[in-house]
C-alpha cells in the first residue's frame, strides 16, 4: 500500500504517536489536532495588462496558547489548505521546542512569482496584507517570510498594514529588511540554528566535524547558508548539493564560495564546473556523515529510506521525512534532527526580532548569534534526554517535549 503524503494528515499522526506516549487526555488530544482558525481568501490583483487576476490564499493560526500565532507565507504554485496546516502545527511545536513565547502559524497563496514582473509582485504582496490584516498584528500573529518571499516582500506587507492602521508597527513582520527593523543575523538563522544542533548530535555520537562529509538537498537561501557556515565554523567537507533543476558530486569537496559564485553567474546548481552531475534523489543515498535535506516535503520516504547512508540527517527543510521512513532509519541507527527542532533558528531569531522591535535597541549579529546558539543548544538536549528517558525516536522525543509546553498552557488557560 502506498504511503499517505498529505502533510496534514502527517502532521497529525505525528501528534498521535507522541500523544500515546504522553497518554494524553482524549480532549486535550482532539483539541491538538486541529487549527483554531483558519483564513481563506482571494485576492484580486490588477496586472501589468490592464487585466485583474484573482489569486486564492490563506492563513492558519493554528495554536496561540503560548503567544501570538508566529509563521512564513509561502508564495508556491502548488500551496494547498492542507500544506498550510501541516507548516502552522509544525511551527506550533517550533516554537514550544525552543521554548519561545510564540505560538503557530503560516500562510500561503497560490501563484508562481517567476511568473509575475515586480509591480505584479508589489500588488500581490500588499493585497495579501489587505486581506488578513484585521486578523493579524505584534500581539495576535506575525508573519514572516518562507518559500518565494523575501524581505522586500516583508517590506511591502509591512508598508501596507502600517499604511491600514496608520501608525509604525514594525513589529507586526519579521524577517524586514534592517532599515525598517529587522534583526541582524536573520539570513542565516535557520541554517546556523540547524548546524548548532548537528555539532551538539556530532558530539553525542563522537563525529568530529572537521573534515566530515555532509550532503545537502536544496540550495536556497538555507542550504546555501549551510554550505557556506557548515565549512567556515566546523570544516566540515561538503560533496554534493542540488537544486531543483539537479545536482553537482565532488567527493574532494565543493567551495562554497565557488559555488556561490556559480549560483550568482547561472541561478542554478547544474553546470559547475569542478564536479560532476548527480539527481537529487541520488544525492539523498550518499554514503556521507550528515545529509542536509533543505527542500521540500516528502524527500526521504518508505521508497528510499533503506538506501540512506547518512550518519546524522539534518532536517532543514519542513517535513522532509515521512512516517515510514523514520521508522526505517531509526532502526537503522540513522540519528535524526527532526525538522521542528533543526530548523527553528529561524524563527528563535524572528522571536529576538520582536523583542527589539518591542524596545527599539537593536543587537549586533555577535550577540545575535550567541543567544541563538544557546537556545538551540538547550532546546537539542532537552530532546536528546527525553529520547533516552522514554526510549523513543528523536521526532517522538521533540514531540513529547512540545506537546507537554502547549498542552500545559492550553490547560492552564482552562480552554481544555
Amino acid at each position: 500500500m502506498s504511503e499517505n503524503l498529505n502533510p496534514f494528515t502527517i502532521a497529525q499522526a505525528q501528534l498521535d504517536e507522541a500523544a500515546a506516549v504522553l497518554q494524553l487526555d482524549p480532549d486535550m488530544h482532539a483539541f491538538l489536532r486541529e487549527p483554531m482558525r483558519e483564513y481563506h481568501f482571494t485576492i484580486p490583483v490588477k496586472m501589468d495588462d490592464g487585466h485583474t487576476r484573482t489569486f486564492r490564499g490563506f492563513r492558519v493560526q493554528y495554536n496561540d496558547a503560548c503567544g501570538p500565532a508566529k509563521g512564513g507565507v509561502r508564495f508556491h504554485p502548488d500551496e494547498t489548505i492542507d500544506t498550510v496546516r501541516a507548516l502552522a502545527a509544525w511551527m506550533t511545536w517550533k516554537t514550544a521546542v525552543a521554548d519561545v513565547p510564540l505560538g503557530g502559524g503560516k500562510g500561503g497563496v497560490i501563484c508562481n512569482p517567476r511568473e509575475l514582473s515586480q509591480g505584479e509582485l508589489e500588488r500581490l504582496s500588499r493585497g495579501y496584507m489587505r486581506v488578513i490584516a484585521r486578523n493579524i498584528g505584534p500581539t495576535r500573529d506575525v508573519p514572516a517570510p518562507d518559500v518565494n518571499t523575501n524581505p522586500q516582500i516583508m517590506a511591502w506587507m509591512l508598508d501596507e498594514y502600517e499604511t491600514i492602521v496608520g501608525r509604525h508597527e514594525p513589529g507586526v513582520i519579521t524577517g524586514k529588511p534592517l532599515i525598517l527593523g529587522g534583526s541582524a543575523g536573520r539570513s542565516p538563522a535557520t541554517a546556523l540554528g540547524g548546524l548548532f544542533t548537528v555539532r551538539e548530535a556530532a558530539k553525542l555520537l563522537g563525529i568530529e566535524l572537521r573534515g566530515a562529509t555532509c550532503a545537502i538537498q536544496g540550495y536556497g537561501n538555507v542550504g546555501s547558508f549551510a554550505h557556506k557556515l557548515a565549512e567556515e565554523m566546523f570544516g566540515v567537507k561538503v560533496v554534493a548539493v542540488s537544486d531543483e533543476f539537479g545536482g553537482v558530486y565532488n567527493a574532494d569537496g565543493l567551495s562554497a564560495a565557488a559555488m556561490f559564485d556559480q549560483m550568482r553567474r547561472a541561478g542554478r546548481v547544474p553546470g559547475f564546473a569542478d564536479a560532476e552531475p548527480i539527481s537529487n534523489s541520488d544525492l539523498l543515498e550518499l554514503p556521507v556523515d550528515v545529509l542536509i535535506p533543505a527542500a521540500i516535503e516528502h524527500q526521504l520516504t518508505g521508497q528510499n529510506a533503506a538506501n540512506i547512508k547518512a550518519r546524522i540527517v539534518a532536517e532543514l527543510a519542513n517535513g522532509p521525512t515521512t512516517p515510514e521512513a523514520d521508522a526505517i532509519m531509526y532502526d537503522k541507527g540513522i540519528y535524526i534532527i527532526p525538522d521542528f527542532l533543526c530548523n527553528s533558528g529561524g524563527v528563535t531569531v524572528s522571536y529576538f526580532e520582536m523583542v527589539q522591535n518591542s524596545y527599539q535597541f537593536y543587537w549586533d549579529e555577535t550577540m545575535v548569534h550567541k543567544r541563538l546558539d544557546e537556545k538551540m543548544t538547550i532546546a537539542f538536549h532537552a530532546v536528546a534526554r527525553m529520547a533516552e528517558s522514554k526510549g523513543v525516536n528523536t521526532r517522538v522525543a521533540a514531540y513529547l517535549v512540545a506537546v507537554n509546553r502547549v498542552a500545559e498552557a492550553v490547560r492552564m488557560r482552562g480552554w481544555v
